[in-house]
């Protein structure tokens, strides 16, 4: 098992290593293995790509961020830049409904409501806008809208589980409750957690997923 150094060291590491991040701008303490990161960054992008880095190390048991987005003097956009870019890179993303999504910007923030049938439509509205230039935060409001049989969508995660090799399915238990899913037992890192949380949300019908797997280091895995 790691210590809270080796984790902080890797995290380090990590950030380091990712091209699109200045680790100078970040701090990183560790505690129990729960990362927080703090700092400044010119851009939400970074501020995103800095807690998968954190996320992707083993022995990181969860992250929590407290970087603030600060743009350099002339490279912030106003409000009306903002939206108009939105309103485009929805417009151009062939997998959203354009028609059924709702766009506010206020102070950089992004606002974004409206209803779309898919969990990665909503999921894939926000990567598009997090990662435009001017954009300090996204709050994803966004409900999905569709009625599926709980038995149909608990067998379409189940096999996606099966399907992918990052995670053991007989660990991970399944529980539904109308468009809420709720997921327990046991996995081998964050990024394993993850990686179930996102083959969840694209099964038809899942509003909400409730991440409750524990993460388990094994001694094969330490």
């Amino acid at each position: 098992m790691k210590t809270d150094s080796q984790i902080k060291q890797d995290v380090l590491d990590e950030l380091a290593w990712q091209s699109s991040i200045d680790e100078t701008q970040i701090g990183v303490i560790v505690k129990d293995g729960i990362v927080t990161l703090n700092g400044v960054v010119d851009s939400y992008a970074k501020k995103m790509a800095a807690e998968r880095a954190a996320k992707s190390v083993f022995g990181v048991k969860a992250v929590a961020e407290d970087i603030e987005v600060n743009f350099k003097l002339g490279q912030g956009k106003s409000d009306a830049d903002v939206a108009k870019a939105v309103v485009d890179v929805i417009k151009w993303n062939s997998s959203l409904p354009e028609d059924k999504i709702n766009i506010k910007v206020e102070n950089a923030w992004v606002y974004l409501t409206g209803e779309v049938e898919w969990s990665f439509q909503k999921t894939a509205a926000k990567v598009a806008v997090e990662n435009l230039h001017g954009v300090k935060g996204v709050v994803n409001n966004i409900i999905i809208k569709q009625r599926v049989e709980p038995v149909e969508v608990k067998d379409r995660i189940t096999k996606a589980f099966e399907r992918s090799a990052d995670l053991e399915a007989k660990n991970i238990q399944v529980d539904i409750n109308g468009g809420v899913v709720t997921l327990s037992g046991t996995v081998h890192s964050i990024t394993e957690k993850e990686e179930a949380r996102r083959a969840t949300f694209f099964a038809p019908g899942v509003t909400k997923v409730i991440n409750n797997l524990k993460v388990k280091f094994y001694p094969e895995y330490a």
